[in-house]
């Protein structure tokens, strides 16, 4: 019986251990958008996915008014790749954040403000509004569900949009796609006591 048990415990911990690992999350009441940037190109095996976690800077939100206004420092976006080394990751950062891709110092602030909130069944909105980013302004329109203290929600948007060309090497052998993937939770200020 004691064998068959350490058996167990064997084949749960091997499991355990081949489970892929997670991305790091924002922490509970901290609001952000974690962005999911993909690799393309013929020898895209040698190349990284990335996520970027950008925390929110400020958020106004006006459930009732069906209003929101979302912003972010660029400088405190943080590539948060969990399979690359300390030294690979510091390079994707730089790199993010220097003039080749988001021009931090030259566009130090992202913003969203909504347009137009329509809910369309408890707890579930369709929201359009005017993403700010990299100089140029585009209107997105994406679904959310939650309630005044959590919205979480997800859209897909281009780079090339923005008119932020996407990183290609080797002649395009191993890129980034255009399309990036975007899913964020925001949470209502904590009041103070």
């Amino acid at each position: 019986m004691t064998h068959l048990r350490l058996c167990w415990i064997l084949l749960l911990s091997a499991v355990a251990a081949a489970q892929p690992k997670s991305e790091p999350a924002p922490r509970p009441q901290e609001s952000a958008v974690t962005i999911h940037v993909f690799k393309a190109g013929l020898f895209s095996g040698f190349a990284h996915n990335h996520v970027v976690l950008a925390p929110v800077g400020g958020a106004s939100m006006d459930p009732q008014g069906f209003k929101a206004e979302v912003s972010f420092a660029t400088k405190d976006m943080k590539v948060i790749d969990p399979d690359v080394s300390d030294k690979d990751r510091a390079e994707i950062q730089s790199t993010m954040l220097g003039p080749k891709v988001l021009d931090a110092q030259k566009y130090p602030e992202i913003r969203f403000k909504s347009s137009r909130i329509e809910q369309m069944s408890p707890q579930h909105y369709r929201v359009t509004g005017t993403l700010d980013l990299h100089g140029t302004r585009k209107e997105l329109s994406f679904e959310v569900t939650g309630t005044p203290e959590h919205y979480h929600g997800a859209t897909r948007l281009k780079q090339s949009d923005f008119g932020i060309p996407p990183i290609s090497l080797f002649a395009g052998s191993v890129k980034v796609k255009d399309e990036l993937d975007l899913e964020f939770d925001v949470y209502a200020p904590i009041p103070k006591k």
